[in-house]
């Protein structure tokens, strides 16, 4: 059971390193892009739909939403693109990459996002209750 749950993440991570680069191909649609995006980003961020604290849903929502994710933007990147971000992903286990820190810095740069959102949003509110 192990060894098919290792093989089972071994797979997950090398569709997972496709689907992004495959997401950098120009024959990708940008709605694909974005949902690799987000899936990426939601792999990689320590918060969850459910938390992991919640014994079993809080591990069921990474085991559901991730795999259907990815199925899902699959099915929206062409197969030409696919094929040949698989051969590359090939090469980049054998050679290593860095995807880990692109996508560290995928997640860090959303994350700064949504805090200059919220810094913002609060400074509204803080200027609005002044005047």
């Amino acid at each position: 059971m192990i060894d098919r749950l290792k093989s089972w993440a071994h797979k997950l991570k090398m569709e997972t390193t496709v689907l992004v680069l495959a997401s950098q191909d120009p024959r990708t649609p940008w709605y694909a892009k974005a949902l690799v995006l987000a899936v990426v980003a939601y792999a990689f961020s320590p918060l969850d739909l459910i938390p992991d604290f919640i014994p079993v849903l809080g591990a069921l929502d990474d085991l559901i939403l991730i795999p259907l994710g990815l199925a899902l933007a699959i099915r929206f990147i062409p197969s030409e693109a696919l094929e040949e971000a698989r051969e590359r992903a090939r090469g980049h286990q054998v050679e290593g990459s860095s995807l880990g820190r692109t996508g560290t810095w995928i997640v860090a740069g959303i994350w700064m996002i949504c805090l200059v959102l919220v810094g913002w949003i609060a400074l509204r509110a803080v200027l609005r209750t002044s005047t």
